[in-house]
């Protein structure tokens, strides 16, 4: 009886962890990963053909010369070098910011590059210079890649920073053989709702309703996801690249509200080609909303054309949007590129 009470046991035990397994891993398949979305719409490369043709229809213009020039303001780094205890976030363009919390220097997807492209003579061309230049840093402790896409996994700019900084480099899982590969060291997978404490941080993966890949034939074979940093005090979360979908509610129930929201704000047209991927400033002030959060800071536009709006569009609709919804702009901190904000 004894023996067979100890069976049982093991029984049952491993039955409520194959569960529990099966819950946390939902989003696995058996040769990548899929959004939490179940009515999720992937978009082929039928329809980036369709939409390329359709471009040429535009009512305005994607050329940056023919819209006035774009706020720069140029960073020397001597403040941020001197902030070790203040929550600071840093827009150096598109979705890099330096967040500073608790005396730790951390990167979200960090691109310096002229192209965000597998090649250095061809692809999306910045239009706007970095706000900080590297060798300005502060010594950076932590990177963060939300996903493996050229504009948010730029290589070139790892392993610089790798060579001047060797930081802890955060990715979703089946990215580290690509960073190793590359000359990073100290790279870190992880799942969704993984929590990992570093530097008295504690700093959680959190789902996103994306995809991945960097070639034609690797499509979400690597996961993608955003991420919640949160210090003694305060708490901040970068968005990466996302649609909308219930993940941001989710992440405040789970993990509570949120300081500061880092969120995309463009890449956002045409709508039947971007909305799966792309929130859209509507969207993204309904996520400021579902986070709890009490500022939102945007990203994702002014930097590279990817898209179909036209380019000095994202912040105006955002406030838009927040007084639509009765928010006040006081909680809007739309930076200049290169600006930092001390909270």
């Amino acid at each position: 009886m004894k023996s067979l009470s100890l069976i049982s046991l093991f029984v049952i035990f491993s039955l409520s962890c194959f569960a529990d397994a099966s819950v946390r891993k939902s989003h696995h398949t058996a040769d990548g990963f899929k959004n939490p979305n179940p009515n999720f719409e992937t978009k082929g490369l039928w329809n980036v053909i369709s939409w390329q043709f359709q471009r040429f229809q535009l009512p305005h213009s994607l050329d940056p010369k023919d819209y006035s020039p774009f706020p720069v303001l140029p960073n020397d780094g001597n403040q941020l070098l001197s902030n070790h205890s203040k929550l600071s976030v840093t827009w150096i363009g598109h979705a890099t910011t330096l967040i500073q919390i608790d005396g730790v220097n951390i990167l979200t997807d960090p691109i310096w590059s002229e192209r965000c492209s597998p090649v250095s003579f061809i692809g999306p061309k910045r239009y706007t210079p970095p706000g900080i230049k590297i060798e300005n840093l502060p010594r950076i402790d932590i990177v963060i890649l939300s996903h493996n896409h050229y504009d948010h996994t730029d290589l070139p700019t790892l392993k610089q920073l790798e060579e001047k900084f060797h930081p802890l480099v955060f990715t979703g899982i089946g990215n580290k053989k690509l960073l190793l590969a590359e000359g990073l060291k100290n790279v870190k997978e992880m799942d969704w709702w993984e929590e990992t404490k570093t530097n008295e941080l504690t700093i959680t993966f959190t789902p996103t309703q994306h995809f991945s890949g960097r070639g034609l034939f690797d499509r979400d074979e690597t996961l993608w996801g955003s991420y919640l940093i949160s210090g003694e005090k305060e708490k901040v979360y970068f968005g990466g690249d996302t649609g909308y979908y219930t993940h941001f509610r989710e992440i405040s129930e789970r993990l509570g509200p949120i300081d500061v929201a880092i969120l995309p704000i463009g890449a956002t047209e045409p709508r039947w080609m971007m909305e799966p991927v792309h929130v859209d400033p509507i969207q993204a002030v309904q996520a400021f909303v579902d986070l709890k959060a009490k500022y939102l800071v945007p990203m994702h536009y002014m930097t590279f054309v990817l898209s179909d709006e036209a380019l000095d569009s994202p912040v105006p609709r955002t406030k838009e949007e927040l007084k639509r919804a009765g928010i006040s702009e006081d909680h809007f901190i739309p930076l200049k590129i290169g600006e930092s904000r001390f909270f």
